[in-house]
């Protein structure tokens, strides 16, 4: 699908190469660039599907739109991506892409023509099946991806999906604005035919103003017709810090099912425990740890720092096995998980993105953590951002998040 017009208008795992850059040099405002990104109207350009509501689990499927996002970090990075801008301009042709960031893109300002400098991206994790309206939809999973500007590191930093934000007003949706859970913006952008790419844009322009940050890039990551990725992977590399016991799944006669199918088949069944340890996971005991969040110790934040293992054992994975050294397997990667994205890139080519992120390889991913990885509640008994956390996301402004975490190394999600 072509780009539509658009462009800028105003808007955890710790490693030692933290310490070793002096990011006092970088300052987010140093690119130039014209301005001129599209109003919030903008649509993905897919049709809204016709049916019924969806039935709701009662855990959001993290697991999968976390997968998908290490595809999407995977298809952005990698140390020794070998071919030209030509092959992969070629590989990722077939990607959607769509006006997702609407007023929450950088401005001329903050650099927003080009790639020079720091890189933010949203990422939004979706569960979204094709009989089912768009104006159905929430963001389960919420990611900022940070990269400074030497290009050589990638920052994750996720939003707890229950943290209670204000949502602007949104024309586009009809939406008149007012307190609500950060996953429910997406869902509010999305009515009355603004679809899936009207709920990025208000997403993206609730979490602006919450946090300062505006982006350069985002994604719409869906699990519908993602499974080749993760099968083509095989085994995911995770360190499992606690005996978890599965919610979701049961083995039957050592095959594992969802627990509704495990009760209509006969069978020797034994409930789905991960245990303590590192090891390689298949695809579908990595998805179901990495959904896992009752009986954890700090419950969902435990789940979101579950969730960024899997990521970077995707990334690792695929670099273990040689994806981004064989100009073959990285094309036919690509192009599966680009059934899963809709991506916005502005006005540098995805290709250009790929290629300035090729220094970025699967141990340089810091994942870090909001509220001191605990639940923060306010007046309300809702979730809120801490002030450190709020200082965390001015440090990723500006550019200067290397020396926030040498000041602040709480911020680090546990090694793995």
């Amino acid at each position: 699908m072509p780009v539509q017009s658009r462009r800028r208008s105003a808007s955890n795992e710790s490693t030692g190469a933290v310490s070793g850059r002096a990011s006092s040099v970088r300052q987010s405002g140093a690119r130039t660039g014209p301005a001129g990104r599209g109003g919030p109207a903008a649509r993905s350009g897919r049709g809204t599907t016709t049916g019924g509501k969806r039935p709701r689990r009662k855990d959001p499927i993290w697991a999968r739109t976390m997968v998908i996002m290490g595809a999407l970090l995977m298809m952005l990075s990698g140390t020794t991506i070998v071919g030209s801008k030509w092959l992969i301009d070629r590989a990722t042709g077939g990607i959607e892409q769509s006006n997702l960031l609407g007023v929450a893109g950088k401005t001329e300002a903050e650099g927003g023509n080009n790639l020079e400098g720091p890189i933010d991206m949203l990422l939004l994790g979706i569960d979204h099946r094709a009989s089912w309206e768009e104006s159905d939809t929430r963001a389960d999973t919420i990611i900022i991806l940070h990269i400074p500007a030497t290009h050589d590191q990638a920052y994750l930093i996720s939003i707890p999906r229950d943290t209670e934000v204000e949502v602007p007003a949104f024309p586009a949706s009809g939406y008149p604005g007012g307190v609500a859970k950060a996953t429910e913006a997406f869902f509010h952008g999305a009515q009355n035919g603004a679809g899936h790419a009207g709920g990025a844009q208000l997403m993206a322009e609730t979490i602006k103003n919450m946090t300062g940050i505006s982006f350069d890039g985002a994604a719409i990551i869906n699990f519908s017709g993602f499974k080749s990725v993760i099968d083509s992977l095989g085994t995911i590399p995770i360190c499992v810090d606690e005996d978890t016991p599965s919610a979701h799944m049961t083995l039957v006669d050592g095959k594992p099912m969802w627990n509704s199918d495990a009760e209509q088949t006969n069978g020797d069944k034994q409930q789905v425990v991960h245990k303590k340890g590192c090891r390689e996971m298949a695809g579908w005991e990595a998805l179901d740890f990495s959904r896992q969040r009752y009986g954890l110790a700090n419950g969902d934040y435990d789940r979101q720092k579950n969730q960024q293992k899997l990521l970077k054992g995707m990334a690792k994975k695929a670099m273990a096995d040689g994806v981004m050294t064989n100009p073959l397997k990285l094309t036919q990667l690509i192009e599966s998980a680009g059934k899963a994205f809709v991506l916005d890139t502005g006005p540098v080519p995805v290709a250009d993105f790929v290629f300035t992120m090729r220094g970025v390889a699967a141990n340089d991913l810091v994942m870090l953590r909001t509220n001191d990885g605990s639940f923060n509640g306010n007046d309300s008994g809702r979730e809120e951002l801490t002030p450190l956390s709020m200082e965390m996301f001015r440090a990723v402004k500006n550019d200067t998040l290397d020396d926030f975490i040498l000041a602040n190394p709480t911020v680090l999600a546990g090694q793995q």
